[in-house]
């Protein structure tokens, strides 16, 4: 009995952290990023990511993605979606399933790929790791969102 209570009671905590973020206000689940954008009037930032092996996004997530005015920026103009593929963590084999779609759709050529997608899903910008820190990747940002 206290097995179940405690399986009840934990998986609506694992689905709420799937669709509602992780990492903070990180969203894995594409469809809701979009749903979150068109509500909140938004772009949706996709972070093609390998967040266990791969040297630039762990340097992209330290340098940019961790720093407040990041953090403030994205607050007022972005909904975040990480799509991650790691090498010694495994999502559930739905996750890497979706990731795999989104990262075929997109044609990513690497890691890390980020995309800005408007909530109708037209691409606004392709980029990836940009030098200069976090001041220096708004800028970059907001050159395709205003």
């Amino acid at each position: 009995m206290k097995k179940l209570l405690v399986t009840l009671l934990l998986v609506p905590t694992l689905l709420g952290a799937a669709i509602a973020g992780e990492n903070g206000d990180w969203l894995t689940n594409y469809e809701k990023a979009l749903e979150v954008a068109k509500k909140e009037n938004k772009v949706v930032l996709i972070n093609f990511t390998g967040s266990d092996w791969c040297g630039w996004c762990k340097r992209l997530d330290r340098e940019v993605f961790a720093k407040d005015s990041f953090e403030k920026f994205a607050g007022d103009k972005l909904v975040l979606l990480k799509v991650d593929f790691p090498k010694y963590s495994r999502p559930s084999k739905e996750q890497m399933e979706a990731n795999e779609r989104l990262r075929v759709k997109y044609r990513v050529p690497g890691f890390p790929t980020i995309f800005l997608v408007n909530p109708e899903e037209k691409v606004l910008l392709q980029t990836g790791y940009v030098p200069g820190g976090a001041d220096n990747y708004v800028k970059h940002l907001s050159e395709k969102i205003n």
